[in-house]
């Protein structure tokens, strides 16, 4: 059916404006999960990304004095204001995450943390009452790689093939400043070629747009990924006297905004931007109806999940049991069967022994017999 057009202004047209209205007096809510090995950068880049203390980094001491070996799952609540609109922002962070030679199973708290906020919105969702409903739903997950100038590591590779079905996953490189210009190049081109081979499924969204400019935009920011990226709170002075964010090194200046030197600017507009709203949006009608969908489909209304007990920590554990009584067991064994050959040994010894005893009396009784035999004639 054709729209039919209205000869004179009836209001229509001033939709948009009552939207923007309402989103602007009710603000909005934004969860950004960080992922990634500690010492990358991860604390700097939020402070620096939203410019102001988002997180107090970490000491070096309380960085690696770590009494458990398992994953934790820090929730960071801000509220950023500007130009009268408010946001909520939520920012997740993971440490602990890939810092143990054995990292095996260690991204299940991630992942679970991330399903059961959808979990928790759908219950809401289904009660009576919805008039304040509380949404963790994380909206864009940044995955931070080392800078290695290699390629993925297998946990990287793993990991990330989970992320991609469950959020927005957008993968970052870590410490750019480290690398030289063509070794960064190939180590995108190399990265982008593991995505590729592995199917591994990343934050993606249209590019064609109304103006050629925001085109041209859109496919500039989604040529730059996996973003490179540098991450400072601190001004420095440049060679011409300019003060910007960055870090100051013997060689010069390396600039977070410069975009010839890192992609910061072009992750900070798809952040925040220009494509917040898309993110917002791709995690309600893509990844939580997807949730939906799936839990629908195999439960019933108001029946709660059935959660499996998947804690890295209670598998160490209880493998560490297994080892331990496994090891006693074999303990155990190895003294009864010493004790064993001992009391055999003792049996063989005691019946030898007891056949000497014995032939020792048949002799005597022989003995006694030929006496016996000797003296018989001479009592005649």
């Amino acid at each position: 059916m054709a729209p039919t057009q209205v000869g004179t202004g009836i209001g229509i047209a001033n939709l948009p404006n009552q939207r923007h209205k309402i989103v602007a007096k009710n603000g909005s809510n934004f969860t950004l999960m960080v992922c990634g090995e500690s010492g990358l950068g991860k604390t700097t880049f939020i402070n620096t990304l939203f410019t102001t203390t988002i997180k107090t980094p970490r000491t070096y001491k309380r960085r690696f004095n770590k009494t458990e070996k398992t994953v934790e799952i820090e929730i960071i609540r801000a509220e950023l204001e500007e130009k009268q609109f408010n946001v909520k922002l939520s920012v997740i962070d993971t440490p602990g995450f890939g810092d143990y030679t054995n990292n095996r199973d260690s991204w299940m708290p991630i992942i679970d943390f991330i399903d059961d906020q959808h979990e928790s919105y759908m219950r809401q969702d289904q009660q009576p009452k919805r008039n304040e409903l509380s949404d963790m739903r994380v909206h864009c997950c940044l995955y931070f790689i080392r800078p290695t100038g290699h390629t993925l590591k297998p946990l990287d590779i793993e990991v990330m093939k989970r992320l991609g079905t469950r959020v927005n996953l957008i993968p970052v490189i870590a410490k750019a400043d480290t690398m030289t210009p063509t070794d960064l190049h190939k180590f995108k081109k190399r990265i982008l070629e593991v995505i590729a081979a592995q199917n591994i499924q990343c934050y993606t969204f249209p590019l064609d747009s109304d103006d050629e400019a925001s085109t041209k935009r859109n496919m500039s920011i989604m040529a730059a990924m996996p973003f490179s990226i540098i991450g400072s709170t601190e001004d420095v002075v440049t060679a011409d006297g300019r003060t910007v964010k960055g870090r100051q090194y013997s060689w010069g200046v390396a600039e977070v905004e410069n975009e010839d030197h890192c992609d910061f600017k072009k992750l900070r507009q798809l952040l925040i931007r220009t494509h917040m709203l898309d993110l917002i949006h791709s995690t309600e009608e893509s990844h939580y109806e997807n949730y939906r969908r799936t839990q629908m489909e195999t439960r019933k209304i108001g029946e709660p999940k059935v959660k499996t007990v998947t804690n890295p920590k209670w598998k160490e554990e209880e493998e560490a049991l297994r080892k331990r009584f496994t090891e006693q067991v074999r303990l155990e064994e190895n003294r009864f069967r010493s004790w064993e050959q001992q009391l055999i040994a003792e049996r063989d010894r005691l019946n030898k022994d007891l056949e000497a005893e014995h032939s020792h009396i048949k002799a005597l009784e022989a003995e006694l017999e030929a006496m016996q035999a000797g003296l018989s004639p001479k009592r005649k």
